[in-house]
């Protein structure tokens, strides 16, 4: 039950700033896909530089998710947040500036850094100033904040080109639109900075440096006098059984010499919300549909219903996760995913490849898409946004940063191989083969969840075990 002191507009409102990192996430992510065209013509490279002026991004993600978990035990969770934003509002200016692919890709590296750190600090963050009984809930509003940038990503993208007739075609004060692509971003990240100086620091992290007054005063504005005594009990409680600084050693059992447990169960859920395929969908979506025969016009339309379809199974989550669990959440995305991964593999060995040597799948395009619609809406539902809410709140709080480092570098690591694999994969064993791959991972996730994953619903953080 709620605190009769507890400030729940408070905590929502800092909250959904926290999540503004999250749109910027999927934004800069998505902002890429409309600027390929412009990219090519601007810095005269081939197919191999293009795709790595894409695909760069992903290495500065992996760098950043990791060195943001290990920085925010040191310098603070709002601090790493700030930091992101800072490098947010460079990589935007600097992107659309560049005048080589040298610095363009220095940039969006530099973008990867600040999607890395605020892919990990801004779960992190809310479940460490969320009550127990509506951090989940909190914390997917993160999902929904992505997925709405990767949307208003493509959006502007469109109108851009569309204004200026083509993505390459001269915009406002003589520069092209594929340039303006990136400064758009400039408005959402600087409103990000600027707030971010108008939340609080976590209370778990000024306990953890010893700024024991500031974090009561933190605790009080967020759940009153009383609870928040309570509160800073536990966590002074959590903390001094270990009596140190967080460091990346305190990922080793010191009984036994083994790495936690904990730790290779937030690995496994980071690296398998990455091999069921999900970024292929994302970043090949075009170049899928359009093997198996639709039209470009007919790709733009999957998008939007795919992006329509995973808002709607990512409120489903925010209104039942501190309900229902997480897990169960978990377990029912792999099934789901494992039955309609399925259903695609089974319709693309069911198609003919024509004389151009597309796919024509007849009837079997209706189940195909049908399909894709109801993984996206299963993914959505479970591993997209509950990872997330997992990562942040399943470590105890003497290793939360330096887990969310590791299991942090082992999702970006998954979603750059995933990535850079589909091309091999799609000329080697094809579409079918390449999603029986992802189907299998997605049977092998149930049995991961079964066993290894435990419920997290309603349990402060510092009665999280490692």
């Amino acid at each position: 039950m709620p605190s009769n002191q507890e400030n729940l507009l408070f905590i929502v409102l800092i909250s959904c700033v926290a999540t503004i990192g999250g749109f910027l996430f999927g934004f800069d992510s998505g902002v890429i896909n409309g600027t390929v065209d412009g990219l090519r013509n601007a810095f005269n490279s081939d197919s191999m530089g293009t795709g790595f002026n894409v695909a760069s991004m992903l290495l500065g993600c992996a760098i950043g998710a990791f060195t943001a978990g290990r920085l925010a035990d040191k310098f603070g969770r709002k601090s790493l947040l700030v930091l992101a934003a800072v490098f947010f509002i460079v990589s935007a200016w600097g992107s659309g500036v560049a005048g080589s692919s040298a610095s363009f890709i220095f940039f969006r590296i530099l973008g990867g850094l600040a999607v890395g750190a605020a892919s990990v600090m801004a779960p992190a963050y809310i479940s460490e100033i969320a009550p127990a009984r509506i951090r989940g809930r909190l914390a997917t509003i993160q999902q929904i904040a992505i997925i709405f940038g990767l949307f208003s990503a493509f959006v502007s993208n469109y109108f851009l080109a569309d204004i200026a007739g083509a993505s390459t075609a001269e915009f406002w004060l003589g520069f092209e639109a594929w340039r303006w692509m990136f400064w758009i971003e400039l408005v959402p990240a600087v409103l990000f900075l600027v707030l971010l100086f108008m939340i609080p620091e976590s209370p778990r992290y000024l306990v953890m440096n010893n700024k024991n007054d500031q974090a009561l005063d933190v605790l009080k504005r967020l759940y009153g006098e009383l609870q928040a005594k309570e509160t800073f009990s536990s966590i002074t409680q959590s903390l001094a059984e270990d009596g140190h600084q967080p460091k990346l050693s305190d990922l080793v059992d010191k009984t036994t010499a083994k790495i936690r447990p904990i730790v290779w169960v937030g690995i496994g859920l980071a690296t398998f919300q990455q091999l069921v395929g999900i970024n292929v969908v994302f970043y090949y979506g075009a170049v899928l549909w359009q093997a198996v025969g639709f039209s470009e016009g007919d790709a733009l339309l999957i998008n939007i219903i795919s992006g329509a379809v995973s808002i709607a199974a990512c409120v489903l989550v925010v209104y039942l996760i501190d309900k229902i669990g997480r897990k169960p959440f978990l377990m029912i995305g792999s099934i789901g995913m494992t039955i309609t991964l399925s259903l695609m593999v089974y319709a693309f060995l069911n198609s003919k490849v024509g004389i151009s040597g597309d796919l024509e799948m007849g009837d079997y395009g209706t189940l195909a898409l049908v399909a894709a619609n109801a993984y996206v809406f299963s993914f959505n539902l479970s591993w997209g946004p509950v990872m997330w809410v997992m990562l942040g709140e399943m470590f105890p709080n003497q290793i939360r940063g330096s887990g969310l480092a590791v299991a942090g570098l082992a999702q970006w690591g998954s979603n750059f191989a995933i990535t850079m694999t589909f091309p091999i994969m799609l000329a080697g064993i094809g579409l079918a083969g390449a999603y029986g791959f992802y189907s299998i991972c997605a049977l092998i996730s149930i049995f991961f969840v079964a066993k290894f994953v435990h419920e997290t619903k309603g349990r402060a953080l510092e009665d999280m075990q490692g």
